[in-house]
């Protein structure tokens, strides 16, 4: 329960994904747009969601289901974060830190108009030219930042 779901598996069904995203609801598959829907939603009271809407209750809804079978949360395999922050007080650090991550990518997602997902797997398979900008971008800053922690670490 702990590996990875095979990347020859989980590539087809992200693609997949996408070409139904776009044959059904004539939409880009994109996680910032969900949980925008969301939050738009929520806000204004109303509990009625587009696809959008319910793909981001999926996503929460499948990483519960995943921790429910699984046992517990879990916050192991976060590689320096778990090393660093172990002991009792460890799960709190490492869930802030997460928590911290996540909305400072949300923000940085919104004001770039679309997250990865959005951008990498719908934008460049329609071969928009600021969603392959995006992409590249978000590759070249995860590369600098791999090598960047790898030197710190």
């Amino acid at each position: 329960m702990d590996d990875q779901l095979a990347w020859y598996v989980a590539g087809p069904v992200l693609g997949l994904c996408v070409v139904a995203c776009r044959a059904l609801f004539n939409g880009r598959l994109g996680v910032t747009g969900g949980f925008s829907e969301l939050v738009t939603q929520l806000g204004r009271g109303s509990l009625r969601f587009d696809w959008r809407g319910w793909f981001a209750l999926g996503i929460i809804g499948g990483g519960l289901l995943f921790a429910l079978v699984r046992g517990g949360a879990g916050v192991d395999g976060y590689g320096w974060l778990t090393d660093t922050f172990d002991g009792s007080g460890g799960a709190f650090a490492i869930a802030a830190i997460l928590l911290i991550s996540g909305v400072a990518v949300g923000y940085g997602a919104k004001t770039a108009g679309g997250c990865t997902s959005g951008n990498g797997l719908t934008g460049s398979s329609l071969l928009s030219p600021a969603s392959l900008v995006a992409t590249a971008t978000f590759f070249a800053t995860a590369i600098v930042v791999a090598f960047a922690v790898e030197a710190v670490v």
